[in-house]
């Protein structure tokens, strides 16, 4: 007989579990000692495109603790620079891009590119992957959100207004459509990719549509990101999408696309879920400075986005974004334990 199907992917589908399946946004990263330690030898963007270390890496927090789901180590900027942009990465600054997108001539200058080719090292850490996690532990891979690659695209680097993305979007709209398409094309076929390599479900990070007014999302992004998701869907492998700061657009999201949506923690779960709707799977949403917290403050905050799931099918536990630097080890084995262990109260009505 063959195997059941793994929780995780039980759940993006809304299938009944055995417990609630727990995984973290950057699961794997500055939190853990191993990596820290890697990371003295390699620079960040080497791990990426090394598939061994990139394997390493991303099998860390799966021999740490029991999660389930692995989520291959990469980043959502690696495609910017077959692209044609300059990327690099700070220590104390994040990513910078030396050549931003300003006008419609910056557009025309990009270029497009075959992942197969371009990103094979994150492709060849797939298929590694694949090898070296049990059947139990399905892998996910993922892509930035149209909207916020070319958010980073225009901005240069991380941004608290997005006022240039802004100022393009709203002054020179033929350059924002050319640029949108172009992303949206590069990063349908790259997760695609991804699935094709051995990924088994994929998460689209669109961690700055929060910016926007629904008004803006609906016009600006919701066509690009639906593109994307739509190519997704006819392969099969669920798709995860995320934003944050996303609690008025998480009806357009949904529209968009998605077997699960990914809600951060400034809306309460059980409200994000009536939202979306109990056609969709849900996943988060513990706010990841709780696990700076107390045992007792850790497990009652878990206990409570639990209780608000209700029983329903279709709860992924997450984090409202990802783990932080400094977050200590004990406190996400203490989450993994309580969302394992969680027993509900009472059954809600599953529609």
């Amino acid at each position: 007989m063959n195997s059941p199907e793994p929780r995780f992917l039980r759940a993006c589908r809304r299938q009944p579990v055995d417990r609630t399946p727990v995984w973290f946004m950057r699961q794997a990263g500055r939190y853990m000692p191993a990596y820290r330690q890697l990371r003295k030898k390699y620079g960040l963007l080497e791990i990426c495109r090394t598939p061994e270390l990139a394997l390493q890496v991303t099998l860390q927090p799966i021999e740490a603790f029991e999660l389930d789901a692995a989520i291959v180590f990469a980043d959502i900027l690696l495609p910017l620079v077959p692209m044609g942009f300059d990327l690099s990465f700070a220590k104390g600054v994040g990513p910078q891009i030396a050549n931003p997108v300003r006008a419609i001539d910056d557009v025309q200058r990009l270029r497009s590119f075959d992942p197969a080719q371009e990103l094979a090292p994150t492709l060849e850490a797939i298929k590694l992957l694949r090898s070296a996690l049990p059947a139990s532990t399905p892998l996910i891979g993922f892509a930035g959100g149209p909207f916020t690659l070319a958010c980073y695209m225009i901005e240069g680097g991380a941004s608290r207004n997005y006022e240039r993305a802004k100022s393009l979007m709203y002054t020179q709209p033929s350059a924002w459509w050319a640029l949108m398409d172009l992303v949206t094309s590069m990063t349908q076929a790259y997760l695609l990719a991804q699935i094709e390599a051995g990924a088994q479900a994929v998460q689209l990070f669109d961690s700055w549509a929060g910016a926007l007014s629904p008004t803006d999302y609906q016009r600006f992004v919701q066509p690009y990101s639906q593109r994307v998701l739509q190519a997704v869907a006819e392969t099969g492998a669920p798709s995860l999408h995320f934003g944050t700061n996303s609690a008025t657009l998480l009806e357009l999201m949904a529209e968009a696309g998605g077997d699960a949506i990914g809600v951060d923690w400034r809306v309460e779960l059980d409200r994000a879920w009536q939202t979306i709707g109990y056609d969709r799977a849900i996943q988060g949403n513990l706010d990841p400075s709780v696990l700076f917290g107390s045992d007792d403050e850790i497990q009652a905050q878990t206990r409570r986005i639990l209780d608000q799931a209700g029983g329903r099918p279709g709860h992924i536990f997450n984090l409202g974004h990802g783990i932080l630097p400094g977050t200590p080890m004990t406190a996400v084995s203490l989450v993994v334990d309580a969302v394992h262990s969680y027993q509900p109260v009472g059954q809600a009505e599953h529609g």
